[in-house]
Formats: structure tokens, C-alpha cells, sequence
């Protein structure tokens, strides 16, 4: 089997997760004090490892993969390459944004749904300044659509591509649909560690989870498919602005 990768955009990649990883820590340490308590340097330099481990092993596998069920990163693969690309990314621009504040209203909306479990989220996410609300913001964007869309979706398409393609051999949009739910999912599933720093996990708080997050992870698992993972970067950024920037704040102004 030839390896293929571009190397620079690995390293690209690599490098914006680890910036967007100590980005993402006010946040994650203002919205769980007991977490806080117990960090530490050494914590934070065995997180930093296991980031540079997890992601470095995403990566390479989803850039490997990315180009055999031809999915893309158009705008920095196109950048590497010398290539223009402020055409392209300002016809992504707004779908992008859109689809991304879409899901961010559309998430609040739903999560109405659990009051009075709600409540106690939107109570944790108000205590939070809003600053460290829009850094965490870009990890979301940036690290959780490496790991979720680029690996996790871009593995499962593979998967199910090698039992099941087309006449041409390309994945079918039936299997790409199931990838992109079955990531969604399993990226609601992954905001449980967090949410059990805040209230104790039961049933109904892993529907909520999946639910909610699999919103958002069906529409930018989509914009990764159509318009490639930047697209998703930007969906995924634009909702994170609306769930931890915008709604907290609307949220202060009515208390």
C-alpha cells in the first residue's frame, strides 16, 4: 500500500490543534471548578502529549484516507499548492456561516426540549466569561473537526466504501450518510466526560447529548462531504459562537 501525504498540511493540522488545545483550557477549567482543582503543570504537559499522540495518528490517517473516498481540504490543499483560492473560499463563506448559526439556534431550540436538565447547563455556561466562551470556540472548529470529520467520518467512509461503491468506484452517498450519523453520534457521546464534571450522567442526559450535539454534527459532517473540512471548520465555528458567545450572553441579559 503507497503512502501518500502531504506533509506541510499535516503539520499545519498538527500544529492548530495543539494551539487550539491550550485555547480551549479557560473555558473547559471555568465550566468545571472541581477539574480545575486538580490541574496542574504536569497535567497539562501530559495532555499536551496525549494531544500530539491522538491527533498526530488522526491526521495522517484521515489525510491518507481523505483522498481515497475524495474528500477534500480545498482551500489549504489549494493554498499549498500555489493555487488562488479566494474564489472558492468566499463560495463557501456563507453556506458555511449559515448552515453554522442554523445549527447553533436550532440546538438551543431543541434543548428546550429537556428543561429543567437544560437549565443547568445554561447556568455553568453563563458563569463563564465570554472570552474564554470564543476560544473554545476554535477548538470546536479547528480540533473537533480533525478528529470527528477527518479521521472519525473520512475511516467509516472508507469502511463501508471497500464493502460497498459504485459503478465508478466512489462511496455511495447511503454509506457517506451513515458515516456522517454514525461520527454524529459518537460526537455526542464524547461531550459526556465534560458534562459528568457539571451533573451526574443518566439516560436522559446521554439522549440530550447525542441529540444536541448530533444537530450539529449531521450538518457539518455534510458541508465536509460538499464543500470540504475547511467548510466544516467554519460551520462548526459559527455555532460554537452562537452556543458559548451569543446565547450566554443574550442569556445574562434576561436574568
Amino acid at each position: 500500500m503507497k503512502i501518500n501525504i502531504n506533509w506541510k498540511l499535516f503539520g499545519i493540522l498538527l500544529i492548530t490543534t495543539v494551539i487550539t488545545t491550550l485555547m480551549v483550557l479557560p473555558y473547559t477549567l471555568a465550566l468545571s471548578p472541581a477539574l480545575a482543582e486538580v490541574f496542574t503543570p504536569l497535567v497539562l504537559i501530559a495532555q499536551l502529549i496525549q494531544t500530539l499522540v491522538i491527533f498526530s495518528i488522526a491526521i495522517f490517517i484521515g489525510l491518507i484516507l481523505a483522498k481515497r473516498v475524495g474528500f477534500k481540504l480545498p482551500i489549504l490543499e489549494g493554498w499549498l499548492e500555489g493555487k488562488e483560492i479566494r474564489s472558492y473560499f468566499k463560495s463557501i463563506l456563507g453556506i458555511s456561516i449559515g448552515l453554522g448559526v442554523f445549527a447553533g439556534v436550532i440546538i438551543i431550540l431543541v434543548s428546550f426540549i429537556f428543561t429543567p436538565v437544560s437549565s443547568i447547563f445554561q447556568n455553568a455556561e453563563i458563569s463563564v466569561p465570554l472570552w474564554k466562551g470564543f476560544l473554545a470556540s476554535f477548538y470546536g472548529g479547528i480540533a473537533e473537526e480533525i478528529l470527528l470529520r477527518l479521521f472519525l467520518m473520512t475511516l467509516i467512509v472508507w469502511i463501508i466504501f471497500k464493502i460497498k461503491k459504485t459503478a465508478d468506484r466512489k462511496p455511495t452517498d447511503s454509506g457517506i450518510w451513515l458515516a456522517i450519523i454514525i461520527s454524529a453520534v459518537i460526537f455526542g457521546l464524547g461531550h459526556l466526560p465534560i458534562t459528568g464534571t457539571i451533573t451526574s450522567i443518566t439516560p436522559l442526559i446521554v439522549v440530550r447529548a447525542i441529540l444536541l450535539n448530533g444537530i450539529g454534527g449531521i450538518i457539518f459532517g455534510w458541508l465536509y462531504w460538499k464543500k470540504g473540512l475547511e467548510s466544516a471548520m467554519i460551520g462548526h465555528f459559527s455555532a460554537d459562537i452562537v452556543l458559548h458567545v451569543i446565547f450566554p450572553f443574550v442569556l445574562t441579559l434576561l436574568i
